[in-house]
């Protein structure tokens, strides 16, 4: 060999040459899974504090004239003559003794007592009492209050589901008795609308109920309604002004009532005149469920061609008339 020739050796590479290198698009992928778990951990946790802060929220009775309770105080509307004969009107699910105003003018010679129910309308909107027992109790403690000793009450849709545990715990107050498109079984319910579905599945039903518009509370009152009748305004608002708890406990606790023990079968060894009127179009429930009414002695059941859910809107006249003429013949004398 050429002592001029320097041989040559392969290039001894350093440690850091040899370790392999990380692909970029692994780093980049790894950096946005990292990025994706934050933002679904803080979205989480939005939900959370959500769900706990729209489900724990309550607020105090506001209105013209408050009955103050034990539990919750409740707001009254009465109407008509004092001295004549007493008339209850108990509104359904989300509503307000702003529901019964296209009926006033049939009933104007009758002493209406319109009640608030524990979370709605301008009633207190307390954390629990949203039983139909709790409720009925309450509605028989205002009547109380206000020195009514007979009276014809009536409920429209849950509200009739509180007008028979009244009747129920209450003989000497209730005369009569008119339920108004209130289910009378679980398995007759048809079901809701969409955006009314949304609101009673938990997590979901909490961040809606932050997020409600009025158009989202008019979709979900639209299956309450068959004919083509104006929502006003007043009844938006009210349902805006109700608390997540005060809606689904009132719900959860007229699903509980009905499933305990059916409508009629509670009314039928009461011995009281009963009226039942059903819209023969109720998208709530099945209409045909009315004719279970027929058990309890006597029952006189008119169903209203072409309504809906809510007679006292899609015929005010008829539902007013029929109100009417049960009330007085059976007034206490």
């Amino acid at each position: 060999m050429d002592e001029t020739t320097t041989p040559q050796h392969p290039r001894t590479r350093s440690r850091a040459d040899a370790a392999p290198r990380t692909p970029r698009g692994r780093r980049a992928w790894s950096r946005r899974w990292r990025i994706t778990l934050l933002a679904v951990g803080v979205l989480a946790a939005l939900l959370t504090v959500n769900t706990l802060a729209v489900s724990t929220q309550t607020a105090e009775a506001s209105g013209g004239q408050i009955v103050r309770l034990p539990g919750g105080d409740i707001h009254v509307v009465q109407d008509g003559p004092p001295d004549a004969p007493t008339v209850v009107l108990l509104h359904g699910l989300g509503g307000s003794t702003a529901w019964w105003d296209p009926v006033l003018p049939a009933l104007r010679d009758l002493h209406v007592v319109r009640v608030d129910l524990l979370g709605h309308g301008g009633s207190a909107k307390p954390a629990d009492g949203y039983g139909m027992a709790e409720q009925a109790r309450r509605v028989g403690a205002v009547l109380d209050r206000l020195g009514v000793r007979r009276a014809t009450v009536v409920g429209h849709s849950t509200g009739g589901d509180v007008a028979t545990s009244l009747a129920e715990q209450r003989h000497d107050l209730v005369a009569a008795i008119a339920l108004i498109d209130t289910g009378p079984r679980l398995d007759a319910y048809i079901g809701d609308s969409f955006t009314g579905r949304l609101v009673a599945t938990p997590v979901v039903g909490e961040l809606l109920w932050r997020l409600r518009t009025d158009g989202t509370i008019r979709d979900a009152l639209s299956t309450a309604f068959t004919r083509q009748v104006r929502i006003p305004d007043r009844m938006v608002t009210d349902i805006r002004g109700m608390t997540y708890r005060s809606l689904t406990a009132t719900d959860d606790a007229s699903t509980a009532y009905t499933k305990e023990r059916s409508i009629p079968d509670r009314l039928a060894g009461l011995d009281l005149p009963t009226l039942v009127i059903f819209g023969s179009q109720d998208r709530r429930w099945q209409p045909s469920s009315a004719q279970d009414y027929r058990r309890i002695p006597h029952a006189r059941i008119e169903i209203l061609d072409g309504v809906g859910h809510t007679p006292m809107f899609e015929d005010p006249d008829t539902t007013g008339a029929l109100l009417h003429g049960f009330a007085v013949p059976n007034a206490p004398h």
